[in-house]
């Protein structure tokens, strides 16, 4: 059997080609997203669409989605001078399931000898109470790890 380009495969049927020249196009649409935007807020949202001039934005969280729509008069404006033609963008929030997995564990923080010592002074300046045993546990917990 003879090896194929991709090409050759995408235009075989009409949906297909449909299917294929949607991606591109939203690619493209993605493409020019990513220079106009903000690369904070690229990271976090995507091209979902273009239907009827209006442009389509998934983002991955409220704060994002209101962020987007601060800046959509300035996307439009963008979007024209790249010559797309967008009247309108809308945003939908668009929540990415977790990564498989559980997050790795953060490394318990370790004081300086000197923040033990300040600790110990200031313990040894207070009247016996819940706030002394405290330092005096925290310091000597943190003696131990040193």
């Amino acid at each position: 059997m003879p090896a194929h380009k991709i090409d050759f495969y995408l235009n075989s049927s009409n949906s297909l080609r449909r299917l294929a020249d949607q991606a591109r196009r939203i690619a493209e649409l993605q493409q020019v997203f990513l220079k106009i935007a903000p690369q904070s807020l690229t990271q976090a949202c995507c091209v979902k669409q273009l239907r009827a001039g209006t442009l389509f934005l998934l983002a991955d969280n409220a704060a994002i989605a209101a962020k987007l729509k601060q800046l959509a008069p300035r996307l439009l404006t963008a979007y024209e001078k790249q010559g797309v033609e967008v009247t309108s963008i809308r945003v939908e929030v668009q929540v990415r399931e977790a990564p498989p997995g559980r997050a790795p564990k953060r490394a318990p923080k370790q004081l300086s000898i000197e923040t033990i010592e300040n600790l110990e002074r200031l313990a040894a300046r207070l009247d016996d109470s819940p706030l002394k045993r405290a330092l005096t546990n925290m310091a000597a917990h943190q003696r131990d790890k040193n």
